[in-house]
């Protein structure tokens, strides 16, 4: 696979020439949606004063307030609309490039995601998931190990005791599926050790312990890997088969290249793997430049260490037979 350098240079040199026209087509995007925010901003500050001046009628308040709840939708659906065009292109013109300059086996599908099914399977989310949305689907094989990724979201609706509405964001990021070298017929879960680092070690070890919806907390003889893992699964055994002391120093190395948190799933002699992103990792921003190397950064990162995970990982290293 190709180097981060090497990825890096195909995008600005390579790819220049069209990213500085996408670039200046984001830029007329930009000035047509601060035209419309323009309006939006009046109509508010006007409906402000509506309110304001009338809000001692309740009917007259419900109107206010159904006004601004149209205006800021409205607002929402004409930026969708008007940047549509301009984000298809630069799936089609550079993210498209990108994955088969790191990898011409890989194949890209922008309108695909991972199906909820799966994320189900994975075991890493086991909440009730009401509503599911993805994009910017991957798959193929890197040095003969079978992959596939994309981003997705998945919130759950939640209703108070007035009657409330609200979506609440239970993972969104991107979810990773590869072949895994070993043989195993337990699960295996490792989760970011969040309640350790919150509630401290006692208090910690304590509610890990009591997490028993993906089988019993196990133990790593790896310090570093406990301060960052919580590892539960069905077999203690074949957990520490899995989790050898060189893969866990090799998912500390990936988490924190990766910089975000990180869940790991081993099921059905399959990996997966969960960047926790909170946002749509290909999703080009309409304000920011693409020319801007922290943004670059980004969308070339990404990629690289989803695509990097079987090199990372040693997936394509045939160092076990599967029994």
């Amino acid at each position: 696979m190709k180097k981060l350098s090497e990825i890096t240079d195909y995008y600005y040199n390579d790819l220049g020439p069209i990213i500085k026209d996408l670039d200046k087509k984001r830029q007329e995007v930009r000035r047509r949606i601060l035209f419309y925010y323009s309006f939006v901003a009046i109509a508010l500050t006007w409906g402000a004063y509506y309110i304001t001046t009338l809000c001692d009628d309740p009917d007259y308040f419900m109107i206010g307030i159904g006004y601004f709840v149209v205006m800021m939708v409205s607002f929402g659906i004409v930026m969708a609309i008007v940047s549509k065009d301009y984000v298809k292109e630069f799936k089609k013109k550079v993210i498209a490039p990108l994955i088969k300059f790191i990898d011409p086996n890989l194949n890209y599908d922008p309108q695909r995601y991972i199906p909820e099914s799966l994320l189900r399977y994975s075991g890493i989310v086991t909440s009730r998931i009401d509503r599911y949305s993805g994009n910017d689907y991957v798959s193929g094989e890197i040095d003969g190990v079978h992959i596939e990724f994309s981003d997705i979201k998945a919130d759950q609706r939640r209703e108070d005791s007035e009657g409330h509405v609200e979506y609440v964001t239970i993972f969104e990021g991107v979810l990773l599926k590869a072949e895994f070298p070993k043989h195993f017929h337990s699960r295996t879960f490792v989760f970011p050790d969040t309640a350790e680092k919150k509630f401290g070690s006692m208090i910690g070890r304590f509610l890990q312990s009591h997490s028993t919806s993906h089988g019993e907390l196990i133990k790593m003889d790896n310090p570093e890997f406990e301060k960052e893992f919580v590892v539960y699964g069905d077999d203690t055994i074949e957990a520490h088969y899995i989790l050898t002391q060189s893969m866990m120093e090799r998912m500390l190395e990936f988490k924190k290249r990766v910089g975000h948190s990180v869940a790991f799933s081993f099921v059905g002699g399959e990996m997966f793997v969960a960047v926790y992103y909170d946002k749509d990792t290909l999703e080009p921003s309409i304000f920011s430049s693409l020319l801007d190397y922290k943004i670059a950064k980004e969308y070339i990162e990404t990629l690289f260490y989803a695509m990097g995970i079987v090199e990372e990982l040693n997936l394509n290293k045939k160092l076990w037979s599967k029994r």
